[in-house]
Formats: C-alpha cells, sequence, structure tokens
C-alpha cells in the first residue's frame, strides 16, 4: 500500500494502523482482511499479525517524503478511528497531516462516534483533511447525522459495499459521495435502483456524485458506468499548498470534479 492506488477515487493509499474488526454488515466481505491474509502468507513483515489491529510507526512520515501533492486515503487497511487506536498515536497522524499540507487527506471510518469525540476536542480540521463514514444499508443513516456534527470543510459519505436500499436521505453538509456495489468471492448483488435513488439525492442536494463500481467476483468485473455514462464527481476544493509552489498547477486539475 502506499504512492499508487487501485482505487478510482485517491491517488495513494497510506497506513500508519493496518487492521481491524467487523461492526456492521458491510464488513462481512471486508477486501481488506482478505488481502492482510494474502499478505501475511507471502512473509510481508507489516502483516506477521495478520488482520489484528496494529500500529506501523515507520510509517508515520510517509506523506512528509511525497513531495507531489496527491490524494491520500488514510488507512485503506485499517479504520484510524478503532477502538484500538492510542490517543497519542492518533495525534502523530494528525500531526502528520497537519504538515505535509500540500496532499488532501480522505479519511473514512465506520466508527463516527470516536470521529465526533475526538473533533470536540481538537475543533475544526483544516480543509485539506476530508471527513467521511461508511453507510452500507439505511440502517447506518445515522452515521451521517454524526458526521454533520464534526466542523470540517468536506464531510463525504461512502455508500460501498452498497448491499441495501437507503431510501431517502439527508444530504445537508455532505459534499461528496462515493457509491459502489460488493467485489470478491462471496460478493452481494446491488440493484439499480438504488444507485439512482442515491444518485438523484446527490443531485438535489447538489452533492458530488462519484459512481465507483458495479462490483461482481472482481473490482472490475461489472464495469462502473451508470445510465451510459461515468460519475466521476469530487466536492469543489482549492489546494493550499505549504512550501510547494512549483507543483500548484499538477494537480489543480486532478482535484477539481472530473466528468
Amino acid at each position: 500500500m502506499g504512492d499508487k492506488s487501485a482505487i478510482e477515487w485517491t491517488d495513494a493509499s497510506w497506513n500508519p494502523t493496518t487492521g481491524c474488526t467487523k461492526v456492521s454488515p458491510g464488513c462481512q466481505n471486508c477486501y481488506a482482511e482478505r488481502l492482510a491474509i494474502r499478505l501475511k502468507r507471502m512473509g510481508n513483515p507489516k502483516y506477521q499479525r495478520g488482520f489484528d489491529f496494529t500500529l506501523h510507526p515507520n510509517a508515520l512520515d510517509l506523506p512528509l517524503k511525497w513531495s507531489e501533492p496527491r490524494k491520500i486515503f488514510v488507512n485503506s487497511m485499517s479504520d484510524l478511528f478503532h477502538e484500538e487506536m492510542p490517543d497519542d498515536y492518533l495525534d502523530q497522524c494528525f500531526e502528520v497531516m497537519g504538515k505535509a499540507d500540500w496532499h488532501v487527506y480522505q479519511i473514512l471510518t465506520k466508527r463516527p462516534e470516536r470521529l465526533v469525540r475526538y473533533a470536540k476536542r481538537h475543533g475544526k480540521f483544516p480543509a485539506h483533511i476530508w471527513l467521511g463514514t461508511s453507510v452500507e444499508m439505511a440502517l447506518y443513516k445515522s452515521r451521517i447525522d454524526l458526521l454533520r456534527q464534526v466542523d470540517a470543510s468536506i464531510r463525504f459519505i461512502s455508500f460501498e459495499p452498497l448491499v441495501g436500499p437507503i431510501g431517502k436521505v439527508n444530504l445537508k453538509g455532505i459534499s461528496w459521495a462515493i457509491v459502489g456495489g460488493e467485489s470478491g468471492p462471496n460478493h452481494r448483488p446491488i440493484k439499480i435502483e438504488w444507485v439512482r435513488d442515491l444518485r438523484d439525492e446527490c443531485v438535489a442536494h447538489k452533492t458530488a456524485f462519484f459512481f465507483k463500481q458495479w462490483g461482481g467476483p472482481t473490482p472490475k468485473s461489472g464495469g462502473r458506468k451508470l445510465d451510459g455514462r461515468d460519475w466521476n464527481e469530487y466536492p469543489v476544493y482549492v489546494p493550499k499548498y505549504s512550501g510547494r509552489p512549483a507543483v500548484v498547477p499538477m494537480r489543480l486539475k486532478q482535484l477539481r470534479t472530473k466528468n
């Protein structure tokens, strides 16, 4: 995991921790767990403990080593707000994000309760740190209400893997929505009406809509077109580069809405 990512909505991943535990139905066929087990079998030293929650202090400063600005998915192999995450180590992660502020950080959690507690102690997040939560079915829409309590310039929702209808949803204060079906050997089906309903809700709320995949045996097997087109929208964001003026023009276009 690192400088290149196959995930369509990001450029790179940074994993200061690995491993997680299941908290809701969206975790049932976790891709990160499958990958961690495979990497352990291959002898990868970072995954000696498989998918047990593990700190990796030697990975903390990785964003500081990347001089070119990029969108970074934080903890693609874990959850930054996992219950076993020590408070001081969580602080160190945010300190790195604060220093390497020429990047955009995309933080996605299924534990918005802890995110809210952390936000209340630390105040407003810088604009280059995007905060998101996962909602895989209507039962978990309350996570969106929790996310709205966080003082951040960009809040986003990942409706992936979408394993049930969401129905009417309040997207007030939500800048971006990612929608995708499940992939892997035991993938659960997704219905086109679920995706269209979310697309229409995003249009009504003026929320950027990104359709990642239909899913299937592999991430690419179902394609990603919805009603004949790709949906690659991003939230409006004008980056503030600190100490990296030479690279400003290189990434502006990629960080804006793409259709």
